[in-house]
Protein backbone atom coordinates (compact mmCIF):
# COMPACT_ATOMS: atom_id res chain seq x y z
CA UNK A 1 0.00 0.00 0.00
CA UNK A 2 1.16 3.52 -0.75
CA UNK A 3 0.38 6.70 1.12
CA UNK A 4 -2.04 8.85 -0.84
CA UNK A 5 -1.04 12.17 0.60
CA UNK A 6 -4.57 13.54 0.10
CA UNK A 7 -3.25 17.08 0.40
CA UNK A 8 -5.29 18.64 -2.40
CA UNK A 9 -8.24 16.33 -3.05
CA UNK A 10 -10.69 18.19 -0.82
CA UNK A 11 -13.76 19.14 -2.79
CA UNK A 12 -15.07 22.68 -2.62
CA UNK A 13 -18.31 21.47 -1.06
CA UNK A 14 -16.45 19.88 1.80
CA UNK A 15 -14.24 22.93 2.30
CA UNK A 16 -17.11 25.32 2.69
CA UNK A 17 -19.28 23.07 4.82
CA UNK A 18 -19.86 24.81 8.13
CA UNK A 19 -19.98 22.97 11.43
CA UNK A 20 -22.94 25.23 12.23
CA UNK A 21 -24.98 23.11 9.79
CA UNK A 22 -24.34 19.94 11.78
CA UNK A 23 -26.84 18.74 14.37
CA UNK A 24 -24.95 17.48 17.39
CA UNK A 25 -26.35 14.45 19.19
CA UNK A 26 -23.50 13.97 21.66
CA UNK A 27 -22.92 16.39 24.52
CA UNK A 28 -19.41 17.59 25.44
CA UNK A 29 -19.43 15.12 28.35
CA UNK A 30 -20.45 12.27 26.02
CA UNK A 31 -17.26 12.82 24.00
CA UNK A 32 -14.84 12.66 26.94
CA UNK A 33 -12.19 9.93 27.04
CA UNK A 34 -10.57 8.73 30.25
CA UNK A 35 -7.16 8.89 28.61
CA UNK A 36 -6.63 12.53 27.69
CA UNK A 37 -3.39 11.88 25.82
CA UNK A 38 -3.24 12.72 22.14
CA UNK A 39 -4.61 9.77 20.17
CA UNK A 40 -1.71 9.84 17.70
CA UNK A 41 0.65 9.30 20.63
CA UNK A 42 -1.50 6.42 21.93
CA UNK A 43 -1.37 4.65 18.56
CA UNK A 44 2.25 5.43 17.71
CA UNK A 45 3.40 1.86 18.42
CA UNK A 46 2.07 -0.60 15.82
CA UNK A 47 -0.23 -3.39 16.98
CA UNK A 48 -0.16 -6.17 14.37
CA UNK A 49 -2.88 -8.17 16.11
CA UNK A 50 -6.58 -8.93 15.72
CA UNK A 51 -8.78 -7.06 18.19
CA UNK A 52 -11.71 -9.49 17.95
CA UNK A 53 -11.93 -13.28 17.71
CA UNK A 54 -12.08 -15.55 14.65
CA UNK A 55 -15.84 -16.10 14.78
CA UNK A 56 -16.45 -12.35 14.75
CA UNK A 57 -14.08 -11.90 11.81
CA UNK A 58 -15.62 -14.78 9.83
CA UNK A 59 -19.04 -13.17 10.25
CA UNK A 60 -17.67 -9.81 9.15
CA UNK A 61 -15.97 -11.20 6.04
CA UNK A 62 -19.17 -13.07 5.15
CA UNK A 63 -21.16 -9.86 5.53
CA UNK A 64 -18.69 -8.00 3.31
CA UNK A 65 -18.99 -10.76 0.71
CA UNK A 66 -22.77 -10.32 0.63
CA UNK A 67 -22.96 -6.54 0.74
CA UNK A 68 -19.90 -5.30 -1.22
CA UNK A 69 -19.87 -5.37 -5.00
CA UNK A 70 -16.93 -6.86 -6.88
CA UNK A 71 -14.69 -4.27 -8.59
CA UNK A 72 -16.12 -1.48 -6.43
CA UNK A 73 -14.24 1.30 -4.65
CA UNK A 74 -13.91 0.65 -0.91
CA UNK A 75 -12.91 3.02 1.89
CA UNK A 76 -11.75 1.23 5.05
CA UNK A 77 -11.79 3.68 7.95
CA UNK A 78 -9.77 3.06 11.13
CA UNK A 79 -8.03 0.26 9.30
CA UNK A 80 -4.92 -1.65 10.30
CA UNK A 81 -2.92 -4.54 8.87
CA UNK A 82 -6.09 -6.44 7.83
CA UNK A 83 -9.28 -5.17 6.18
CA UNK A 84 -11.10 -8.53 6.59
CA UNK A 85 -12.25 -8.51 2.96
CA UNK A 86 -12.89 -11.81 1.15
CA UNK A 87 -9.59 -13.07 -0.27
CA UNK A 88 -11.15 -14.20 -3.54
CA UNK A 89 -12.99 -10.98 -4.38
CA UNK A 90 -11.28 -8.20 -6.30
CA UNK A 91 -12.05 -4.53 -5.70
CA UNK A 92 -11.19 -1.61 -7.99
CA UNK A 93 -9.47 0.13 -5.09
CA UNK A 94 -9.30 -0.17 -1.34
CA UNK A 95 -8.36 3.08 0.36
CA UNK A 96 -7.33 2.72 3.97
CA UNK A 97 -7.37 5.20 6.81
CA UNK A 98 -5.72 4.63 10.14
CA UNK A 99 -3.62 6.01 12.97
CA UNK A 100 -0.44 4.03 12.42
CA UNK A 101 1.41 3.99 9.11
CA UNK A 102 3.29 0.76 9.88
CA UNK A 103 -0.01 -1.09 10.31
CA UNK A 104 -1.41 0.37 7.09
CA UNK A 105 1.72 -0.50 5.10
CA UNK A 106 1.33 -4.11 6.29
CA UNK A 107 -2.17 -4.34 4.79
CA UNK A 108 -1.76 -5.89 1.34
CA UNK A 109 -5.38 -5.20 0.36
CA UNK A 110 -4.93 -1.44 0.44
CA UNK A 111 -4.18 0.31 -2.84
CA UNK A 112 -3.53 3.57 -0.94
CA UNK A 113 -3.90 4.93 2.58
CA UNK A 114 -3.81 8.04 4.71
CA UNK A 115 -3.14 8.71 8.40
CA UNK A 116 -5.43 11.08 10.28
CA UNK A 117 -6.79 11.69 13.77
CA UNK A 118 -10.53 12.02 13.18
CA UNK A 119 -11.03 13.60 16.59
CA UNK A 120 -8.99 16.57 15.41
CA UNK A 121 -10.08 16.55 11.76
CA UNK A 122 -13.03 14.27 10.90
CA UNK A 123 -12.84 15.00 7.18
CA UNK A 124 -12.26 12.59 4.32
CA UNK A 125 -10.16 14.06 1.51
CA UNK A 126 -11.94 12.35 -1.36
CA UNK A 127 -14.24 13.77 -4.04
CA UNK A 128 -18.00 13.68 -3.72
CA UNK A 129 -19.68 10.42 -4.82
CA UNK A 130 -16.40 8.59 -5.45
CA UNK A 131 -16.74 5.54 -3.16
CA UNK A 132 -19.06 2.51 -3.24
CA UNK A 133 -18.56 1.22 0.32
CA UNK A 134 -17.35 2.67 3.62
CA UNK A 135 -16.26 0.21 6.31
CA UNK A 136 -15.31 0.63 9.95
CA UNK A 137 -14.50 -2.35 12.16
CA UNK A 138 -14.19 -2.21 15.96
CA UNK A 139 -13.46 1.52 16.08
CA UNK A 140 -16.70 3.50 16.19
CA UNK A 141 -16.39 3.64 19.99
CA UNK A 142 -13.38 5.95 19.66
CA UNK A 143 -15.03 8.54 17.40
CA UNK A 144 -15.59 11.74 19.38
CA UNK A 145 -17.01 13.69 16.41
CA UNK A 146 -19.29 11.18 14.67
CA UNK A 147 -21.75 13.80 13.42
CA UNK A 148 -19.16 15.33 11.08
CA UNK A 149 -17.64 12.00 10.14
CA UNK A 150 -20.99 10.48 9.08
CA UNK A 151 -21.71 13.53 6.93
CA UNK A 152 -18.36 12.93 5.27
CA UNK A 153 -19.20 9.26 4.69
CA UNK A 154 -22.45 10.30 3.04
CA UNK A 155 -20.68 12.87 0.88
CA UNK A 156 -18.02 10.53 -0.55
CA UNK A 157 -20.48 7.68 -1.20
CA UNK A 158 -22.10 7.17 -4.56
CA UNK A 159 -25.92 6.79 -4.49
CA UNK A 160 -26.67 3.21 -3.46
CA UNK A 161 -23.33 2.95 -1.68
CA UNK A 162 -23.17 1.12 1.64
CA UNK A 163 -21.74 1.88 5.08
CA UNK A 164 -21.00 -1.05 7.41
CA UNK A 165 -20.08 -0.21 11.01
CA UNK A 166 -19.17 -3.31 13.03
CA UNK A 167 -18.22 -3.65 16.68
CA UNK A 168 -17.99 -6.02 19.62
CA UNK A 169 -17.63 -5.41 23.34
CA UNK A 170 -13.84 -5.28 23.16
CA UNK A 171 -12.14 -1.90 23.20
CA UNK A 172 -9.33 0.22 24.56
CA UNK A 173 -11.60 1.32 27.39
CA UNK A 174 -9.66 4.46 28.26
CA UNK A 175 -9.93 5.69 24.64
CA UNK A 176 -13.65 5.01 24.15
CA UNK A 177 -15.94 8.02 24.51
CA UNK A 178 -17.97 8.37 27.70
CA UNK A 179 -21.32 7.75 25.99
CA UNK A 180 -20.12 4.41 24.63
CA UNK A 181 -18.68 3.25 27.95
CA UNK A 182 -21.98 3.50 29.83
CA UNK A 183 -24.09 1.60 27.25
CA UNK A 184 -24.66 -2.10 26.65
CA UNK A 185 -24.29 -3.65 23.18
CA UNK A 186 -27.94 -3.18 22.24
CA UNK A 187 -27.85 0.47 23.29
CA UNK A 188 -24.60 0.95 21.38
CA UNK A 189 -26.25 -0.37 18.22
CA UNK A 190 -29.04 2.15 18.72
CA UNK A 191 -26.46 4.90 19.17
CA UNK A 192 -24.76 4.02 15.88
CA UNK A 193 -28.19 3.88 14.24
CA UNK A 194 -28.82 7.40 15.53
CA UNK A 195 -25.60 8.58 13.85
CA UNK A 196 -27.05 7.52 10.50
CA UNK A 197 -30.48 8.94 11.25
CA UNK A 198 -29.05 12.24 12.43
CA UNK A 199 -27.13 12.61 9.18
CA UNK A 200 -30.06 12.16 6.83
CA UNK A 201 -29.65 10.80 3.33
CA UNK A 202 -29.25 7.21 4.48
CA UNK A 203 -31.75 4.38 4.27
CA UNK A 204 -33.20 3.00 7.49
CA UNK A 205 -30.22 1.41 9.28
CA UNK A 206 -30.22 -2.36 9.73
CA UNK A 207 -28.89 -3.82 12.98
CA UNK A 208 -27.35 -7.26 12.38
CA UNK A 209 -26.48 -9.34 15.45
CA UNK A 210 -25.41 -12.56 13.76
CA UNK A 211 -24.28 -13.69 10.30
CA UNK A 212 -24.81 -17.35 9.29
CA UNK A 213 -21.60 -19.34 8.96
CA UNK A 214 -20.81 -22.82 7.60
CA UNK A 215 -21.24 -25.38 10.38
CA UNK A 216 -23.97 -23.48 12.20
CA UNK A 217 -26.85 -25.73 13.28
CA UNK A 218 -29.95 -25.78 11.13
CA UNK A 219 -32.87 -24.30 13.02
CA UNK A 220 -36.47 -25.03 12.02
CA UNK A 221 -38.23 -21.78 11.00
CA UNK A 222 -40.83 -22.42 13.69
CA UNK A 223 -38.09 -21.79 16.26
CA UNK A 224 -36.75 -18.69 14.49
CA UNK A 225 -37.20 -16.62 17.64
CA UNK A 226 -34.64 -18.71 19.54
CA UNK A 227 -32.51 -19.58 16.54
CA UNK A 228 -29.89 -17.02 17.50
CA UNK A 229 -29.53 -18.54 20.94
CA UNK A 230 -29.09 -22.01 19.45
CA UNK A 231 -26.43 -20.70 17.06
CA UNK A 232 -24.60 -18.84 19.83
CA UNK A 233 -24.60 -21.95 22.02
CA UNK A 234 -23.30 -24.15 19.19
CA UNK A 235 -20.53 -21.66 18.40
CA UNK A 236 -19.57 -21.45 22.07
CA UNK A 237 -19.30 -25.24 22.32
CA UNK A 238 -17.22 -25.40 19.15
CA UNK A 239 -14.95 -22.58 20.30
CA UNK A 240 -14.65 -23.84 23.86
CA UNK A 241 -15.76 -20.48 25.17
CA UNK A 242 -18.15 -17.62 24.54
CA UNK A 243 -17.40 -15.91 21.20
CA UNK A 244 -17.09 -12.15 20.96
CA UNK A 245 -20.54 -10.65 20.41
CA UNK A 246 -21.07 -9.39 16.86
CA UNK A 247 -22.99 -6.29 15.84
CA UNK A 248 -23.06 -4.52 12.50
CA UNK A 249 -25.13 -1.47 11.62
CA UNK A 250 -25.66 -1.13 7.86
CA UNK A 251 -27.19 1.65 5.79
CA UNK A 252 -27.15 2.83 2.17
CA UNK A 253 -26.97 6.28 0.62
CA UNK A 254 -30.42 7.23 -0.69
CA UNK A 255 -31.54 3.70 -1.63
CA UNK A 256 -30.70 0.03 -1.17
CA UNK A 257 -29.75 -1.56 -4.51
CA UNK A 258 -31.98 -4.39 -5.69
CA UNK A 259 -28.93 -6.67 -5.91
CA UNK A 260 -28.73 -6.85 -2.10
CA UNK A 261 -32.40 -7.56 -1.50
CA UNK A 262 -31.88 -11.12 -0.36
CA UNK A 263 -32.40 -13.06 2.87
CA UNK A 264 -30.69 -11.27 5.73
CA UNK A 265 -27.99 -10.45 6.43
Amino acid sequence: AQSSGFSSQRTEAAEVQSTADITEILTPDDRVKLDKRDDMAFYQNPRIVQHVDDIFLKQLTTLYRKRLVENSAVLDLCSSHDSHLPDDVEYAEVIGHGMNEVELKANNRLTSYFVRDFDKNPRIDLPDSSIDAVLMCASIQYMARPEVLFLEMLRVLRPGGVVIISFSDRMFYSKAIQRWRVLDDFQRAKLVRSYFQNTGGFTRPEIIRSVPLPGDPEVDPIFRGIGGLVTDLARAVKKGGVPDPFTAVVAYKEFKPESVYSPMP
